[in-house]
């Protein structure tokens, strides 16, 4: 029994802290909108989305698909900055290393 409540808080926290991510991904698009003085109307048409889904995305919903998010971006010129996620994977790299027997020069 107090396993499980453990696991269930655990769980709610990286629920939380996803959703505190995708809130602030929203935020950072609709920050992104109004520098560039464009609309709702504007940006959906020019990304070819709803109205409501861009709402959502500025909201950071977590049931809006990452290719909504993705065409946002693009529209604003940010779509570099997702490419550019997990592509400096420190952690992976010394994982892949250490599986394949290759040592770091030591200075």
């Amino acid at each position: 029994m107090l396993s499980e409540s453990i696991f269930s808080v655990k769980a709610m926290n990286v629920s939380n802290k996803q959703g505190a991510i995708l809130k602030q991904l929203g935020l950072n698009i609709k920050r992104a909108r109004l520098r560039r003085n464009k609309t709702m109307v504007t940006l959906c048409d020019e990304a070819g989305i709803s109205i409501p889904t861009l709402r959502a995305i500025e909201k950071g919903d977590e049931g809006t698909s990452i290719g909504a998010y993705l065409l946002a971006l693009f529209v604003l010129g940010l779509e570099k900055d997702l490419a550019r996620v997990a592509y400096k994977d420190d952690a992976g790299n010394t994982i892949m290393d250490s599986n394949l027997g290759i040592r770091t020069k030591r200075g």
